[in-house]
């Protein structure tokens, strides 16, 4: 195979396209090297370790006795710092959700998670639910920058959940999870907790329902950099977004502010967003 060849070869394999259309997730394996994932941990250690909150971005409070406290998530970290960009517009992500998608596709937010042990996890959920991208949905893209297995609170995944509707959050226990948004998964639908390896990177549509347990482990963190994206066919997404999207060339793109109000209506107050 020449070098154009192997760049216009789609990155998933018949068998690997038919289970993301049956399950709604599909890991690709090491794609990214390990040296791209010790700059990704060590950059978020050096920010944590200033112990400097950045409005907008990263929550940290000195004062916290939970572990998320002193570790909260980074919002938009692409926004903090322009190697993040480079992980949000990495142009092999970009290839293997043309293939997923369909089509070409837009940015619209980044997080960063550290979970370490003791961190509590997240509830089952549906990204769309906070999107709310219209028409179609959203696509996750999950990067495990440590091992990321249950005991560490390793992200756990419902097949075959992609082809359901969005449902109304009932409540979580917070003892257990972070956020207060509970979908309990359907008979049939039984959860699969994922092991992925530092480098592996786990695409999953906005309906698939998914969630963590805490971490259990006495000294393994879970660090992950997770990016989702829309099709550029989308016309629609929650508001709060909007300043954050951006095509694969960098460039700013805006869509219409979704009215719809979600599962729960647009006047239930059980639906706070995803900020």
């Amino acid at each position: 195979m020449t070098q154009v060849e192997s760049e216009r070869a789609l990155p998933l394999t018949d068998d690997e396209f038919r289970a993301w259309d049956s399950d709604g997730f599909h890991v690709a394996r090491g794609l990214f090297a390990a040296e791209e994932v010790a700059a990704i941990r060590d950059r978020f250690d050096r920010m944590a370790e200033r112990r400097e909150p950045i409005e907008g971005h990263w929550a940290y409070d000195s004062a916290a006795t939970d572990a998320l406290g002193r570790y909260p998530r980074v919002m938009h970290p692409h926004e903090i710092d322009p190697a993040n960009v480079d992980v949000y517009l990495d142009r092999r992500v970009q290839r293997i959700l043309r293939q997923l998608m369909g089509e070409e596709i837009v940015g619209c937010q980044t997080m960063f998670y550290f979970k370490p042990p003791g961190a509590r996890g997240q509830a089952f959920h549906q990204d769309n639910y906070y999107l709310l991208v219209q028409p179609y949905t959203c696509v996750a893209a999950w990067l495990a920058v440590d091992r990321s297995y249950p005991e560490n609170g390793g992200l756990q995944v419902c097949p075959g959940t992609h082809r359901m509707d969005l449902e109304c959050p009932d409540h979580a226990d917070l003892s257990e999870s972070f956020v207060d948004d509970y979908v309990r998964p359907p008979e049939g639908h039984e959860p699969v907790g994922l092991d992925l390896a530092p480098g592996d990177m786990l695409f999953f549509t906005g309906s698939v329902i998914h969630g963590s347990q805490p971490n259990s482990t006495e000294d393994e963190w879970r660090r992950s950099f997770i990016s989702h994206y829309m099709p550029v066919s989308a016309t629609h997404i929650g508001g709060w977004y909007l300043p954050h999207m951006m095509d694969f060339d960098g460039n700013p793109v805006t869509r219409e502010t979704n009215a719809w109000g979600g599962p729960c209506g647009e006047e239930d107050s059980h639906f706070r967003g995803f900020h």
